[in-house]
């Protein structure tokens, strides 16, 4: 006799969709390697015929072309989800997470890396979305109050364990644990501290950078972020423009999206030194861990900061191991979804390395805050140091945006991971049928996004 199949609620469906905002008209998000970017997600929603009607909703950044490919890598996971049980995958949400990182057929693409892995990080983190609906939680508190031997059967720890074993892991989250609830106040009460990169985008002329600088200031942000890395003139120009807006007490933290080789990151930091930089970003390739530390060495005591390019977890294992990083940026839809920036905090808070999280992008400020103040409540117990970065463009389209208070992030409030989107945005925005888009360029340039 066959078992008994399992009752109760299952998936029904995955649905995707390509959407596309398209915020290279104004140059939001321009930087050295990317001049133009149209900030897009792929987009997937995991339906359910439970009687609750929650459902799951994630998605993976990218900025424009090519997000087709990254949907259809999200379409191809289908075939693992559909079916299955919604009570036993929200007890324990890392079963579809090994199944998905373990197809060994999917794995050829990988592993653990690119258009699949990030595929598979915007499922799990639907996944986790639906967790948390369905325990009534913000995600940050469904994981600042999970036991912590739960959370690490969550996280996998495959070629960690020269540097994290599950047994410190489960240490640190215990410690992590002691005076949570008096932080749970401190962070309703106060918010996360934030930085923006709203002014320092590369195509906005000095003085949109020196309006919005001072605006930032004024809104309380003690730090902004300038992209540099196309032309050092430029750069020192820009530089001296936001120092004399902001003043000599906020920081400034610099950003070169991977455009130089070793040699030019640390000579073209230095000639911006006496600007007194708090971090250089991405002063090279994301996957040079060695370079990142000759950088580290010779730029300080500018810090040096990445992560997020960083393909999984491994990369951020050596990049503490090798000390190539004073700052770690954990990005919430580039690796695989929330177990995987779980271990990369563990990491993190077992080196004494903060995090900062990457979050300039669409959605991307939406989810990582919920990271960032799990951290700060269960695991590393501080704000010292850390800060979320925040752009003020897209919030509008989703169901839980951001809200930003004298330079903090307040703390949501809603069940779930604040990744849904408006119906309306998706119907406008989706590519290339939505009404947006269907518009034909003449009528477009005419009409705000």
């Amino acid at each position: 006799m066959s078992p008994t199949p399992p009752t109760g609620p299952r998936i029904t469906a995955v649905d995707t969709y390509d959407i596309r905002f398209p915020t290279s008209r104004e140059l939001d998000g321009s930087d050295a390697m990317n001049p133009d970017p149209d900030y897009s997600a792929a987009y997937v929603v995991l339906r359910t015929d439970a009687a609750d009607g929650h459902e799951g909703h994630g998605f993976a950044f990218t900025i424009g072309r090519g997000n087709e490919v990254q949907v259809a890598a999200i379409e191809a996971l289908r075939g693992h989800v559909v079916g299955r049980a919604v009570d036993e995958l929200c007890a324990d949400p890392s079963t579809l997470n090994r199944d998905l990182v373990g197809d060994s057929q999917l794995r050829w693409l990988g592993p653990e890396k690119g258009v699949m892995h990030m595929a598979i990080g915007a499922v799990v983190n639907a996944v986790w979305d639906l967790t948390a609906k369905r325990a009534g939680k913000p995600l940050w508190r469904l994981l600042s109050e999970a036991e912590p031997e739960w959370l690490v059967r969550q996280i996998d720890f495959r070629h960690l364990t020269d540097a994290l074993t599950p047994e410190q892991a489960l240490d640190l989250l215990r410690r992590g644990r002691q005076g949570a609830e008096e932080r749970t106040a401190l962070l309703l009460e106060r918010g996360y501290p934030a930085y923006t990169t709203s002014p320092g985008w590369l195509g906005y002329d000095d003085a949109k950078l020196t309006r919005l600088a001072a605006r930032a200031v004024a809104d309380g942000f003690r730090q902004i972020k300038l992209k540099v890395g196309a032309d050092l003139d430029d750069d020192v120009r820009r530089c001296r423009a936001a120092r004399a807006a902001v003043g000599p007490d906020v920081r400034i933290a610099l950003d070169a999206n991977q455009r130089w080789d070793v040699g030019e990151a640390i000579r073209w930091t230095k000639a911006l030194a006496g600007f007194g930089p708090y971090w250089i970003e991405e002063p090279t390739s994301p996957d040079d861990v060695l370079g990142h530390a000759a950088i580290r060495r010779a730029v300080a005591p500018v810090k040096v900061a990445t992560g997020e390019h960083a393909h999984n977890r491994i990369v951020f294992k050596q990049l503490l191991q090798a000390g190539a990083v004073d700052v770690v940026q954990i990005d919430a839809a580039r690796v695989g979804g929330v177990p995987e920036n779980l271990a990369i905090l563990l990491l993190a808070a077992r080196s004494g390395v903060p995090v900062c999280p990457h979050a300039g992008g669409v959605g991307l400020c939406e989810l990582v805050r919920h990271l960032s103040m799990f951290d700060y409540v269960a695991l590393s117990g501080t704000t010292e140091d850390r800060v979320i970065e925040y752009v003020d463009h897209l919030h509008d389209h989703f169901l839980d945006p951001v809200v930003i208070r004298q330079g903090h992030y307040a703390a949501p409030t809603a069940p779930g991971f604040s990744a849904a989107m408006r119906p309306e945005s998706i119907a406008r925005y989706s590519y290339p049928g939505g009404t947006y888009w269907a518009a034909g360029p003449e009528r477009k340039e005419g009409q705000s996004a």
